[in-house]
């Protein structure tokens, strides 16, 4: 929060609440926009938080498909979330918590508990208002401490999943000032064939929106374009706001750039005022540059890394993508991430690794794929290929060098065969009375001690670091005595459990049971991950000086027969 010696910020003015909802269609980028008027009052030198509310049935999204629902993103307490409070850890440089994120299932099973344990003194428990003030509850715990709270309604508006959250929502804005609240809608603004932005589908939606008794105070446009002016004063005439409260969000070649586009319309000024914060902030020219100065680097390069995984999908490993892009940011390098299927692999596609700069083997659940990993891991050993495993592909390249180099014929992971005669990775001990799914695993920061003088010790910069967890098997125990005159060498452990692997003699070859994807920033990108992109400039720089050098042999006899 601002200090008064440098905003004047008067801390009992309490928090003020930003409420983001969308219409027309889903993943029009609420989260983003949410994130980036989050990103923006908080270079104004304000605290701010978020919550995002899933209105689905699922208490939290460990269980939850990929394909349907993209990664799943978890927190230092090891939450399992929606891969949007990612989002708002990158663009807030936070730590979040379960807490942070509301879900139906979470909500109506601590009501129902309540019920049962007979906290409601024998009254009928219903949507409104045993429902609806928990989630109202949830919000404001989430908020304190922080001056700006983002919520996030998940969904479209006039779902039925969300009716609960929005009446929570008209609910909570008649209990608080006015000038405490603001209501922004996300809405699609499409065109017509003749080129002409459409304002309709913005207009109903906002009708739905206002049927519920919920009034806009911003609109922002996702348009491929800027909204034209005549656009703007048509939302704003149709949908009862001022024309200088409707935002564009257009097309970006990138999501961190969001935020410059929007300070570019003047959104972060607008909800100062309305907040009655303007005179708090800190004045234009004392606020940070930074976001844009790493956003915006200039790039002289480009990388190219093979992702070999199951899921065709961005979203399903969108913290690497995100974590790839801070390392080119460090580098001044684009990084180009190419999706290779590893169950093609298996069949023996190898040429689909050719000329790839580097490879990423990523976390992952189930048989499927399982060998074309493991046939990935053996082509960026054997061809020097700078390589990066995370979680199952950390246990996939113990299964690759136990079968191809120690020799143990068929080992690989309990997981995929329980009848493997070399079991090379099996279950934690933990997990072998364990029934139930989601929330089982081993899961949120843990510290892994690092060895001296070893490559994660250079990463990391010491002896140890603490990273976040996703996994139910690691490696056995049974097989650390048949690794210990290998080059392939176990840097970091957590007592008796196997944390990071590396290869000595080969130009990047690293692997991590945790998940360090989930801890990179702009700014402060991932060691491992930054490990790996100057690693492929490193190899890349050393092959070009190799071929501009000239051969002393060749020279010599140049010299021979010109003489």
């Amino acid at each position: 929060m601002p200090t008064e010696s440098d905003t004047h910020y008067d801390p009992s003015l309490g928090n003020k609440f930003i409420f983001v909802t969308g219409g027309v269609m889903s993943g029009l980028g609420k989260g983003i926009t949410a994130a980036s008027t989050g990103r923006l009052l908080k270079n104004a030198g304000f605290d701010v938080t978020a919550v995002k509310i899933d209105p689905y049935l699922n208490v939290d999204a460990g269980t939850m498909n990929p394909y349907q629902h993209g990664e799943v993103y978890v927190l230092e307490d090891g939450g399992e979330v929606d891969l949007d409070l990612g989002n708002y850890e990158r663009f807030l440089d936070i730590d979040m918590t379960s807490d942070h994120n509301i879900t139906t299932g979470k909500t109506y099973q601590h009501v129902i508990e309540k019920e049962r344990a007979g906290d409601y003194l024998g009254k009928t428990v219903q949507i409104i208002p045993h429902i609806t003030d928990d989630i109202k509850r949830r919000i404001r715990e989430a908020a304190e401490g922080t001056d700006v709270c983002l919520i996030e309604v998940g969904g479209t508006v006039g779902d039925i999943e969300g009716m609960p959250y929005l009446e929570a929502l008209r609910q909570f804005a008649h209990e608080e000032p006015e000038e405490n609240v603001l209501f922004t809608h996300v809405t699609l603004v499409p065109y017509s064939k003749n080129g002409e932005q459409k304002t309709k589908p913005t207009q109903h939606s906002v009708k739905e929106v206002r049927s519920i008794g919920l009034q806009p105070d911003v609109i922002v446009g996702r348009c491929e374009d800027r909204l034209e002016p005549k656009t703007k004063e048509k939302i704003a005439l149709f949908c009862d706001i001022p024309t200088d409260a409707v935002f564009s969000n257009p097309d970006v070649e990138d999501v961190y750039h969001v935020p410059l586009m929007v300070e570019d319309e003047g959104l972060d000024q607008y909800v100062l005022e309305h907040f009655g914060l303007a005179d708090e902030a800190l004045p234009e020219g004392q606020r940070t540059n930074e976001w844009r100065d790493i956003v915006t680097t200039e790039k002289d390069g480009e990388i190219d890394i093979a992702l070999v995984g199951k899921y065709d999908l961005e979203d399903a490993y969108m913290s690497i993508h995100e974590s790839l892009k801070h390392a080119g940011f460090e580098v001044g390098s684009d990084v180009t991430v190419h999706w290779v299927a590893a169950d093609e692999l298996s069949e023996g596609h190898d040429g689909q690794l050719e000329g790839m700069d580097g490879i990423i083997v990523p976390g992952g659940f189930g048989m499927r794929g399982s060998e074309g990993k493991i046939r990935a891991v053996q082509y960026a050993r054997e061809h020097d290929v700078p390589f990066l495993g995370l979680c199952l592909g950390f246990q996939m390249a113990v299964v690759e060098y136990a079968r191809n180099v120690l020799g143990l014929e068929d080992a690989h992971s309990a997981e995929m065969e329980d009848d493997t005669p070399h079991p090379i990775i099996d279950i934690l001990p933990e997990q072998y009375e364990v029934e139930d799914m989601g929330g089982t695993m081993r899961l949120g920061e843990h510290t892994t001690v690092i060895e001296p003088e070893t490559l994660a010790y250079q990463l990391y910069g010491d002896t140890s670091c603490s990273e976040r967890h996703r996994h139910r098997y690691e490696v056995n125990p049974e097989y650390f005595d048949q690794f210990e005159d290998e080059p392939l060498v176990f840097s970091g452990t957590a007592g008796n459990r196997m944390e990071i692997l590396e290869l000595e003699d080969h130009p990047f070859f690293f692997g991590t049971q945790f998940h360090p994807e989930y801890t990179s920033r702009p700014g402060q990108p991932s060691p491992p991950f930054l490990g790996l992109v100057e690693a492929i400039l490193e190899q890349t720089d050393d092959g070009a000086e190799a071929e501009s050098e000239p051969d002393d042999a060749d020279t010599d006899a140049e010299t021979e027969v010109t003489h």
